[in-house]
């Protein structure tokens, strides 16, 4: 299980755009991980102050980070290497995420080379399905950001 400081040795992101709290489990077939949409999180303030709702882009950032991590914390991506949404498919949103929610992302790696991560991932918040969507990213080595 890891958590803050870890995370932050997983992933290039940073706050306020850093959307994982928690690697529960990072096995090659699946990954688990954890954030809690603090009511302090930089977009509440406008989408929309009256009735905060975290969003959709948002959610899919949250799982791409936590499978990102996963396959950090694999060793599946050197530490260098970063990686950039290319794709983005069947995207579902299911349900509301609001502050103070915790939201669950489940990850499973679907196709993995050095070039590129195809994975399809759930988000719950409780055991209620609030997003779902399969992505790619491609994978930059690292070399040019040395």
């Amino acid at each position: 299980m890891e958590t803050n400081n870890e995370i932050e040795k997983l992933l290039p992101h940073r706050s306020p755009f850093l959307f994982v709290d928690e690697l529960i489990e990072a096995t090659e077939a699946r990954i688990t991980a954890r954030h809690i949409f603090s009511s302090k999180e930089f977009f509440f303030a406008g989408h929309f102050p009256q009735y905060p709702v975290v969003p959709g882009v948002i959610l899919v950032e949250t799982m791409a980070q936590s499978g990102g991590a996963g396959l950090r914390k694999l060793g599946i991506i050197g530490d260098g290497a970063l990686f950039f949404l290319g794709t983005v498919d069947k995207v579902k949103f299911r349900r509301q995420v609001r502050p103070e929610d915790e939201a669950r992302s489940e990850i499973e790696n679907l196709r993995i080379s050095s070039k590129m991560i195809k994975q399809a991932g759930k988000l719950y918040v409780g055991g209620e399905l609030a997003a779902e969507a399969e992505w790619m990213c491609l994978v930059d080595d690292g070399a040019k950001h040395s």
